[in-house]
């Protein structure tokens, strides 16, 4: 595998309560973030209803990130396709294509929320058919041909489109959850995947025979599917230290489960919890319960799952964060940079000669220095004046402070149970 590349994923998730002008100018300051930062995508949902997933039209959004970003390639993480006319979503993406100068990427799905295709008078057993039958139709026009079609939900007749993506080909990808029809649909089409149901218990143990599907469905329609083009979505809050990353995300992350997935959606599997912690503990398996289904930590212990999820899945090409509330946004905004400072440089080996050159300097220090201190005693030879403040210097600097807090490569602080109870104190 090559290098990996790294994102985001908006759904977005957002409490019911906060004004909606200012949470999609806070989304659209995330996406500026993490272009600075150097991630390489940023991917946004399409949702109508819920109260907490609130962008309609991930195209509208987008086309406004692109004039705040530079670099970062921008995904539609997805344009439900059984809610459009196929025509009308390959105008858009296209159109959407030239306006970002070529930084699209186009995901697609059925549909998320249950709510939605009521609201759209569709059937839910529909939804995974009519997305292949879009998409076929997508595909078709995203290529230039001319042609006609009908199916009991829309027609073409002689559609061509006018305008053809800026891109020679435009990456696409489809929605995947634990069941093999995501994958499936990606093999037939030869595109890329995005595993969105890999931040719960469940979608991660799926992973390593999810793959297996899109091949399988490549094989049959004669495409082929590449695993750097398979997109895992990862939870995590980073900090400093794991007691800090805990007291930033605890009470977020529980009104989250038990206010969202509990109460308004009634998510399949997800019950209420009352203690804060012990949610918490069972979201990062802190608890014994084995692997979580998120990190909530510091960047170490993210680096460590990630080469894991890697060894028992065969290996993906792009890990995406799942951006959530959790935490308060400026220590979201501070767990993203600690991911682009620390977790990508050591996955991508960008500091493997930094250590090394460390490292050297470490094993030759008595030869090297020795010849800088004789040096250094050379200048001063014969000035008494000189050696005083030589001394003092070299005192000073025995004497300065270390700088605190974490460090790559730092063995943490354990967190005693009573720390542990003086934080859940606190509530």
């Amino acid at each position: 595998m090559k290098r990996l590349q790294f994102g985001a994923f908006l759904a977005p998730h957002h409490p019911v309560g906060e004004h909606p002008t200012l949470l999609m100018q806070r989304d659209l300051n995330l996406v500026a973030h993490l272009d600075r930062l150097g991630y390489d995508e940023f991917w946004c949902g399409e949702h109508h209803s819920s109260g907490w997933e609130t962008i309609g039209s991930p195209e509208m959004f987008l086309a406004v990130a692109g004039e705040r970003t530079k670099r970062i390639k921008l995904g539609t993480g997805v344009v439900s396709l059984p809610y459009h006319h196929p025509f009308n979503v390959a105008q858009r993406i296209v159109q959407l294509d030239h306006l970002t100068g070529g930084r699209v990427l186009f995901g697609t799905g059925p549909g998320a929320l249950p709510s939605d295709a009521r609201t759209f008078g569709i059937d839910q057993v529909l939804l995974r058919d009519r997305q292949d039958e879009a998409l076929g139709v997508i595909v078709r026009l995203l290529d230039g041909e001319r042609f006609s079609a009908r199916t009991d939900w829309f027609q073409l007749n002689d559609a061509q489109l006018q305008i053809l993506p800026l891109q020679e080909k435009l990456p696409m990808a489809a929605a995947s959850s634990i069941s093999p029809s995501g994958m499936q649909l990606a093999g037939k089409y030869g595109m890329g995947v995005l595993s969105i149901a890999s931040t719960s218990v469940e979608g991660l143990q799926a992973l390593p025979v999810q793959w297996s599907f899109a091949e399988e469905s490549a094989k049959k329609h004669g495409k082929t599917v590449d695993r750097r083009n398979w997109r895992v979505l990862l939870s995590w809050h980073l900090a400093e230290s794991k007691k800090q990353a805990r007291q930033e995300a605890v009470d977020g992350l529980w009104w989250w489960h038990n206010e969202y997935r509990v109460r308004v959606l009634g998510q399949l599997g997800a019950t209420p919890v009352e203690d804060r912690w012990e949610l918490l503990d069972q979201v990062s398996g802190a608890a014994g319960s084995g692997v979580g289904a998120s990190v909530i930590g510091t960047p170490d212990e993210l680096v460590k799952t990630i080469r894991h999820l890697q060894e028992i899945t065969g290996g993906f090409g792009v890990v995406l964060g799942f951006a959530h509330d959790w935490a308060n946004y400026e220590a979201t905004l501070r767990s993203w940079e600690l991911f682009a400072r620390y977790v990508i440089p050591e996955l991508n080996g960008y500091t493997t000669n930094l250590k090394a050159s460390a490292e050297f300097l470490a094993q030759h220090k008595p030869e090297l220095m020795a010849g800088r201190a004789e040096s250094i005693r050379a200048t001063v030879k014969g000035n008494e004046k000189a050696q005083a403040a030589l001394a003092i210097t070299m005192a000073q600097m025995a004497a300065a402070p270390q700088g605190g807090g974490w460090r790559p490569g730092a063995v943490p602080m354990p967190e005693t149970e009573k720390e542990k109870e003086k934080a859940g104190s606190a509530d």
